[in-house]
């Protein structure tokens, strides 16, 4: 996913902030599910909800205002209720932070755990 650094990513020295790299990365998988014809609406609307489970992030060199960046997201894992990204932070050729992000699976109403819907399952699997 392409994406453009502006201002409010920044601190005052036009340095990304650290937390802004997660946004960019939520925005990723997000757009990922948008490529499989869903959206984080549409599944609420079903009484499904995904959420950050765990996530480990290993920043490498700095993003700045007006970089052109591009954004990956990759899954590598899917179980009965989780599923694991692989997601990186380009420009241009430099790798600027990785991470690894477990999305859970739950139960919007009572914010627990539950199995993946089978059409999204199916749909997770085929990406």
């Amino acid at each position: 996913m392409p994406l453009r650094v502006y201002m409010e990513d920044t601190d005052a020295g036009g340095i990304v902030y650290y937390v802004n790299y997660l946004k960019f990365m939520e925005r990723a998988r997000s757009e990922w599910l948008r490529e499989l014809g869903l959206n984080q609406q549409t599944l609420l609307d079903e009484g499904t909800q995904l959420v950050v489970y765990r996530l480990a992030c290993d920043y490498a060199k700095p993003a700045c205002l007006d970089d052109a960046l591009e954004i990956s997201a990759r899954v590598t894992n899917v179980g009965r209720c989780r599923m694991t990204f692989e997601q990186q932070v380009w420009r241009a050729e430099e790798l600027l932070c990785t991470a690894t992000v477990e999305i859970a699976c739950l139960s919007k109403e009572r914010l627990r755990p539950k199995a993946w819907p089978p059409a999204l399952k199916i749909l997770i699997q085929a990406s």
